[in-house]
Parts: C-alpha cells; structure tokens; sequence
C-alpha cells in the first residue's frame, strides 16, 4: 500500500511530541486551517493523548482567524492568511484560547490549484510555548492530501523540534 508509510511517520511524530510534551507536564491545543482537524486527529489517535491535548480549532475561514484565535485583522488584509506571523498569531492564541502551554498552527494553500496569490503547497507552520514561538514556511509537492498530511507532520515536528530544544534551556 502507496499510503503506508507516510500514515506510519505521520503516527511517529504524533507519538513523539505527546510523550515529550508529557514528560515535561505540558498541554497543547491546535489551531487548524488547510490541515482541517487533521491535525488533532492525529494525535487523537494515539492512546494516551487526553493527558496532553486540551483541544483544537479549524479556522478555515478568516474572519474566525481573527474573531476566535485574535489574529491581527490589519495582519490578514495586508498579507492574507498565508503567512507566518499569522500562523504565529494563531498558534499563541489556540495556546491562551483553550490555557494551554502549547499552540500548534497551520495556514497555507492545499490545492488543487493557487490562492491569494500563493501557489498549492505554501505552508506555514508555527508552535508557541513559554519560552517563544517558531514557524516555518513549506513549500510541499504533491496533491491536496499529500500537501495536508505534510502539513500534518511538519508542525509535529516542528514542536517536538521546540521540545527538544528546551531541554538545554
């Protein structure tokens, strides 16, 4: 099966950030836009997670980008949704939003085609914690699911990434 074993690293990253967010006594919340709940759905799935996840959001539209998780709304007119301070904003606002020690967020264009002048694939990425908050932009190949699921681990990553990096701090 094709879709093996991008789900199996899918599920290692879920696994990895919710045992290292547990060994700290740390929770986390999600704020979701292409990703559409995936997010969370992935970290939902492991046995376990209610010790960690507190919650999520879909923010699919913008207004609720910034009427729920206050993201700047002079921020989205002038750069629109795709965008990393965005993804930052969103990231610390799912964070006090729902009291947790972590936010996650993803905003981009998962395809088929462009939007708001960014081409299919344009990713951004972002974890908040109590001692900062990183992002990436991603430039993802593949179709509307590949560019979600990539989505999907890269924030993971990015907050293990974070996690690990806060043992030296």
């Amino acid at each position: 099966m094709s879709g093996a074993a991008p789900q199996s690293g899918l599920v290692e990253a879920a696994r990895c950030l919710l045992s290292a967010a547990q060994e700290r006594g740390l929770t986390l919340a999600v704020a979701e836009s292409l990703t559409g709940g995936g997010v969370v759905s992935a970290l939902v799935g492991v046995p376990g997670a209610s010790a960690v996840v507190v919650g999520g959001v879909v923010a699919y539209a913008t207004r609720i980008k910034s009427q729920l998780l206050g993201v700047d709304r002079g921020r989205l007119e002038r750069t629109g949704p795709v965008d990393g301070e965005v993804a930052e904003q969103m990231a610390r606002g799912v964070a006090s939003l729902m009291g947790a020690d972590l936010g996650l967020a993803t905003t981009g264009v998962a395809g088929p085609g462009p939007a708001d002048g960014h081409p299919a694939g344009t990713v951004h990425v972002a974890v908040s914690s109590p001692w900062g908050t990183v992002s990436r932009r991603l430039s993802l190949a593949g179709d509307r699911s590949a560019v979600r699921e990539g989505a999907t681990t890269a924030v993971l990553a990015l907050a293990v990434g974070l996690l690990d990096a806060s043992v030296d701090r």
